[in-house]
């Protein structure tokens, strides 16, 4: 008997032989939508009858979640707890036959099932506490009673995921097999014990003690881990009585702040991906890749693109700095390979495919020639100059400067819609942000490229237009200015570090200046003299610690004291001399800021700078600005990014804390058209 098959169905049921082959079909992740969860509900009635029901789905993945975007709205009948309960309580035992990615609500339907089987290297995860939630139809809840406290807890509270082996060895599926269909008829007339209905001893207050330190390590400030962790403890209750709170749980915490940011940044990573301008633009194949500049950067793009499969070129000045790059970018892989982001056999294949040498002939049939030496331009022009002797016409030519202008260093080069900007940054084989900066000239060909080949590095990459420091550093240069501003007006260094860290963000501003180098800064100060408006406020005592020889941590002092190459700045009385000084120089009387002051008026800075960005057209919208201050910058992610704050606090508070920005700097600051006083 085969029922007939209507190809607009997202889950399909056939009956074979007294098996019912259940078939969801939703790309490209299966997730659960609503009319997905009537269908599958709808499917496990026409089953009944079966010695046994298979449930699997087509493509490349299991169900690797639940339909985000119907989160905002109120949840719609058929829930999620409504499809597993039917599942775990069906007359007709339930085989879950898994691929590629069993993730969230995917992996409590599989849980619901009576049987699990899965192909090698499937991988499975409870996710929804990176997007701000936990579990809402039982995955808190039969996840202890099938994996066990500690793996329940590493998946559910850290986001980790597990491949079929590993749950295998835990007893949590019981099979994995190359064709796992082949393996289906073992599981007829066998009814094993819901998952639900497994006792479980509670957990040692030992181990919640330890479970907390862990959660609230991995947390930075967000509160799902310890909210995941609080719906765990509730699994030694009975199903009956604690699944309900879960799931009451996990609808409070669509409509919190953190889940609302966090979902708002998933959805901009996958919208910034694919720009409107390049919709239907077909990228470049590329197939070798050549770096010009073996330092830091050029060794983390090296290593980044030998990983993504590409064959490499790493070319010095000379002989000796070649070795020294192919011992940098061997280090860098030989990490990944201690870390199991690759085998050795990968390994091997990637050092092979890295030459490292000290003429550009090298690079003769290069497909994209990225420019990573340091930060002067005559130096990158020099570079292009002898790239283009040696290159064709349709190698694609890429500068990683951070913030000089491509079409200065792009001048006179043959083919310039072939010239573009791709901006990484440091650690670069790690760091996921890639801003993709088009030049005047730039073609939609080579841009598409770019972002096709960020893509297959794994990272975000973000579409900018030419400006001083582009997107991400136009953002920090604003933020450390009102940061600088606020010092000479009675702040301290570690006040404002600490009011930022309480925010979220990964380090302060001048925690932040110490570990890149106070000299980078200053150097672009310098550069940016002949063209800033006099109006403009200036502080100087960024420069006279430089000035000082106080660089940062790496010159063992800077904003702070860093005492036997220690690496956490210790406040130095010598600055706050030095503050002092300039305070009393410049006739200013210092006034006091609250953490609330410091929080408000510096990201109000920086929202500020984002929408000036997108009004002039160097950023696509705000989604992209929050992005690259997310994903490069330090921005916490459960915060949104700076726009998304912004339009959190609402308008008028930002237009308030700009009021107070420039009420103490007056002429310092341009507004942007949505935060003009009297804009609607």
């Amino acid at each position: 008997m085969k029922e007939r098959r209507d190809l607009s169905d997202l889950v399909r049921t056939e009956i074979r032989d007294g098996i019912g082959w259940v078939t969801l079909d939703n790309p490209p992740v299966n997730a659960t939508s609503t009319a997905v969860r009537a269908e599958l509900l709808e499917a496990v009635g026409k089953v009944q009858r079966c010695e046994l029901a298979v449930l699997s789905c087509a493509g490349k993945t299991f169900v690797a979640g639940g339909d985000m975007s119907e989160f905002d709205a109120p949840p719609q009948e058929p829930h999620l707890p409504d499809v597993t309960t039917a599942l775990e309580n069906s007359a007709t035992p339930f085989v879950a036959l898994m691929h590629g990615n069993v993730l969230g609500g995917g992996f409590e339907i599989a849980m619901a099932c009576a049987f699990r089987v899965a192909r090698p290297g499937t991988r499975f995860g409870l996710p929804e506490v990176n997007v701000g939630l936990i579990p809402g139809a039982g995955g808190t809840q039969r996840a202890p009673r099938l994996l066990g406290w500690e793996m329940a807890f590493q998946m559910a509270c850290l986001g980790k995921t597990f491949t079929a082996e590993a749950l295998f060895a835990a007893g949590a599926i019981d099979l994995v097999a190359d064709n796992p269909e082949a393996t289906i008829a073992q599981f007829k007339g066998h009814t094993p014990e819901r998952v639900s209905e497994r006792a479980i001893a509670p957990i040692p207050p030992s181990e919640i003690a330890r479970f907390k330190a862990q959660a609230r390590e991995f947390a930075k400030g967000r509160a799902a881990p310890l909210h995941n962790l609080t719906a765990l403890t509730w699994a030694s209750q009975p199903f009956a009585e604690a699944q309900p709170k879960e799931r009451a749980l996990h609808l409070e915490l669509r409509k919190s702040e953190e889940s609302i940011a966090l979902r708002h940044i998933f959805f901009a990573e996958r919208a910034v991906t694919r720009p409107a301008t390049l919709q239907g633009i077909a990228p470049h194949d590329l197939a070798h890749i050549a770096i010009i500049g073996g330092g830091l950067m050029g060794s983390g793009i090296a290593a980044a693109s030998l990983i993504a499969g590409y064959k490499v070129t790493l070319i010095e000045r000379d002989r000796q700095a070649a070795d020294a790059a192919r011992a940098t970018v061997t280090k860098l892989l030989q990490g990944a390979l201690d870390r199991g982001k690759i085998t050795r056999s990968a390994f091997d294949a990637q050092i092979d495919a890295l030459t490292t040498t000290d003429t550009y002939e090298a690079a003769t049939d290069a497909d994209l020639a990225i420019e990573a030496v340091f930060e002067d331009l005559d130096a990158k022009r020099a570079v292009f100059a002898a790239l283009t002797r040696v290159v064709g016409p349709q190698t694609l030519l890429a500068t990683n400067t951070s913030y000089l202008d491509p079409n200065a260093i792009f001048a006179g080069i043959d083919k310039p819609e072939r010239c573009l900007g791709i901006h990484f940054f440091s650690p670069a084989h790690i760091m996921k942000l890639v801003e993709v900066v088009k030049a005047d000239h730039t073609g939609d060909h080579a841009l598409a490229t770019a972002f096709a080949f960020a893509g297959k590095l794994r990272k975000t990459p973000v579409l900018a237009g030419v400006f001083d420091g582009f997107i991400g550093n136009r953002i920090l240069s604003a933020y450390r200015r009102a940061a600088e501003y606020m010092l000479a007006d009675g702040a301290l260094p570690q006040q404002i570090d600490a009011a930022m860290r309480a925010f979220g963000m990964a380090m302060g501003p001048f925690e932040a200046q110490d570990m890149a180098g106070l000299q980078i800064a200053q150097a672009n100060r310098q550069r940016q003299d002949a063209t800033r408006n006099p109006d403009e406020r200036y502080v100087t005592i960024s420069d006279k610690l430089c000035d000082m020889g106080r660089f940062g941590r790496r010159a063992g002092a800077g904003w702070y004291a860093y005492p036997d190459g220690a690496k956490t700045g210790q406040p130095d009385p010598l600055v706050d001399e030095l503050i002092a000084a300039y305070r009393h120089e410049n006739g200013l009387t210092p006034c006091s800021f609250s953490e609330t002051d410091i929080q408000t008026q510096l990201l109000a800075a920086m929202a500020n700078e984002g929408a000036r960005i997108v009004d002039e057209g160097i950023a696509e919208n705000a989604a992209a600005v929050d992005v690259v201050k997310t994903s490069g910058y330090g921005f916490p992610r459960w915060r949104g990014g700076p726009m998304h704050w912004a339009e959190t606090i609402g308008m008028s508070e930002v237009r308030s804390a700009l009021d107070a920005l420039e009420a103490a700097s007056p002429g310092s600051w341009q507004r942007a058209k949505a935060f003009q006083n009297g804009h609607n």
